[in-house]
């Protein structure tokens, strides 16, 4: 509602006063005595009377009651010739007949008539637009995006999704140059779908293609499709691509497009549900009988399977460019990217912050980058440099600090020693993962953490790997057993890893010889109602089942095992990685290097003032140089 309307204004001083009046009639009534008529001629032949106001159906006024205390009064009149003849005989001071007002009886019988009306015509003008139609809730509220804000953001400002910019150039070179292609006889495709993760820059780029193509670019949310009212979802999608042929060429963009592309009849609500007259709606503008070219619908989602099959074939959505998690040289772009308003230190190498951040999409390395930026200015410095953009990520990996979390000593050395399992096994398996580093500070959930970083990124991963990454998992459990010959409920989190590692081996990806090549349990994926409940009975037998469980339980057992025998060999290793780490709380990667080959480990404080040395002594010679050049002046 618009508080900038009169109407609103109005509205409002007219519903206090209603409410004053009311309120006020209603404490006068609470205050007046009622009298019986017998009782207030008494109180007039005893001259107790001192102002009586006559109507037809109501006297009130006011007496002095036996104290002496002046009250208000009302009672009922009864047929009474001698009521004047008694005012005048005892000499009541004040006597008049009482008026028929109209204005408080109207506003209490008919206040809150007025009020609805008035609230309705409050609504309808509220509602209407410019053309002063009816209503105005079939109107699509999407946004035509200024030209000068689209032109702010081109690819430039994109780094990384490659391919996916190199689908979208076509579009862009179509809404540019129509001719090229039509020449050839080619149609430029109607429909563009970007999905993938959240977070990977579906939005950013369907900005960029805006700003890259220069026309006009409108803007919705799939959520604002559909209302309570029925129908309004379908004449808003007529409405948006009636305006989008209007403005043709033209591109239209729904983000988050599931709220309305749900597989239809899908268990919530029946054939003729909202959303899916919405959706019928969106079908018949994308590829129906009236269909004009020139209006290219792009969309994002980050769910495709749950997406109606009407939706995705060819005619609509022509082109499905998935938009996937940054590989190294992107995520080193993307930090370039966001980089740039940022002081960073020299120290600061954005290949070595790329390479340790596997995994993270656009928008983690945009906080990664504003919470280094954060923690400097906490710290009063003049720059971001390479401890600010560590603590940054470990932070987004596992939450910042728990500084007020205090372990008592063995807890401590209980997490010093589980953490030094998974570090010494990673380090002792050729095919791990390179340790990048150890802690035994709480973090988020937990009390410790062992962070392994590949060094390039991985699209396919051999059962040899799964298998040592079962033996690091298991690795803090059998530390713990060895040295304090019981577990606790810490290694919670990493028997729930393990069991599902195995489980997938088993009933995904075949590498069991009992069981063979066969899938036996869908992919993990969020269950969609109607689709996924009827279909997720059991695929296999109850003795396959059996066969399944004791698979399971052979290779976790073999990989303790392994654990076990590795631990056994390096028993001095390990409770020297655990001393250390109880002594400095972290080390990193190179430090368990050390210990293992039985260098000597260099102190963080002696670290930190030979770091400051070496600063001193590259000052110094800058100094000296100057003075140099001063004196050959």
């Amino acid at each position: 509602m618009n508080k900038k309307n009169p109407w609103f204004a109005l509205f409002w001083i007219a519903l206090l006063l209603v409410a004053l009046l009311l309120i006020n009639s209603m404490l006068r009534v609470g205050q007046e005595v009622k009298l019986e008529y017998s009782q207030f001629k008494q109180y007039t032949r005893n001259g107790n009377m001192v102002k009586v106001s006559v109507a037809k159906d109501l006297i009130k006024g006011q007496f002095r009651d036996s104290d002496g205390v002046l009250k208000n009064f009302r009672t009922i009149p009864m047929e009474d010739h001698n009521l004047i003849k008694d005012m005048e005989d005892n000499k009541v001071l004040e006597f008049s007949a009482m008026g028929k007002g109209w204005v408080g009886p109207l506003l209490f019988n008919w206040g809150p008539m007025l009020l609805l009306i008035a609230f309705w015509f409050w609504m309808m003008r509220s509602t209407m637009g410019g053309s002063k139609q009816a209503m105005s809730f079939g109107k699509t509220k999407a946004k035509l995006a200024k030209t000068s804000v689209i032109k702010k953001v081109t690819f430039k400002d994109v780094a990384g999704c490659d391919e996916a910019k190199e689908e979208l150039q076509e579009i862009i070179e179509f809404l540019k140059d129509p001719a090229k292609f039509q020449k050839l006889g080619g149609k430029i495709p109607k429909g563009l779908l970007l999905f993938g993760s959240p977070g990977t820059g579906k939005t950013l780029l369907a900005r960029a293609v805006a700003g890259e193509a220069d026309v006009p670019f409108f803007s919705s949310s799939g959520s604002e499709f559909v209302e309570m009212f029925v129908g309004v979802g379908a004449s808003r999608v007529r409405d948006l691509f009636e305006q989008g042929r209007k403005a043709s060429p033209c591109l239209l963009f729904i983000d988050e497009i599931d709220a309305v592309g749900r597989h239809r009849f899908a268990g919530i609500g029946g054939g003729h549900d909202e959303r899916e007259q919405t959706l019928n709606q969106l079908l018949v503008e994308m590829d129906g009988f009236d269909t004009r070219e020139g209006v290219i619908l792009i969309a994002a989602t980050n769910r495709p399977d749950v997406l109606d099959p009407a939706l995705l074939r060819p005619g609509r959505f022509d082109r499905q460019v998935v938009v996937s998690a940054p590989a190294l040289k992107d995520r080193e772009e993307i930090l370039l990217v966001h980089s740039k308003k940022i002081k960073l230190d020299k120290d600061v190498d954005l290949k070595i912050i790329a390479r340790r951040t596997p995994g993270f999409v656009g928008a983690d390395l945009a906080n990664l980058v504003n919470e280094a930026a954060l923690l400097a200015a906490r710290n009063c410095q003049k720059s971001v440099n390479i401890k600010n953009m560590e603590e940054a990520i470990d932070r987004i990996i596992a939450g910042p600090q728990k500084k007020s979390r205090l372990m008592s000593d063995s807890e401590k050395r209980i997490v010093a020693y589980h953490e030094a399992g998974h570090a010494l096994i990673a380090k002792l398996l050729p095919s791990a993962d390179p340790v990048y580093k150890v802690s035994i500070v709480p973090r988020g959930f937990s009390l410790g953490q062992t962070l392994q970083l590949p060094e390039k990124d991985k699209y396919l991963t051999s059962k040899t790997d799964l298998l040592d990454r079962l033996v690091i998992l298991l690795g803090g459990r059998v530390a713990e057993e060895l040295v304090f010959f019981e577990v606790n409920t810490g290694d919670s989190d990493d028997i729930s890893k393990a069991t599902e590692i195995a489980v997938r081996m088993v009933s995904e990806f075949g590498m069991s010889d009992e069981i063979g090549p066969m899938a036996l349990r869908r992919p993990n994926e969020e269950v969609f109602l109607g689709r996924d409940i009827s279909s997720r009975r059991s695929r296999y037998s109850e003795e396959t089942s059996k066969i399944i469980d004791k698979e399971v339980k052979s290779i976790i057992s073999d990989a303790r095992n392994r654990a076990l025998k590795l631990l056994k060999e390096n028993m001095a290793r390990l409770i020297k990685i655990a001393d250390y780490l109880l002594e400095r709380e972290s080390l990193s990667g190179e430090d368990i290097d050390k210990i293992i080959k039985e260098e000597s480990v260099v102190p963080e404080c002696e670290e930190s003032i030979a770091l400051e040395e070496k600063k001193k002594i590259v000052v110094e010679k800058e100094v000296t140089n100057a003075e140099v050049v001063d004196a050959k002046v």
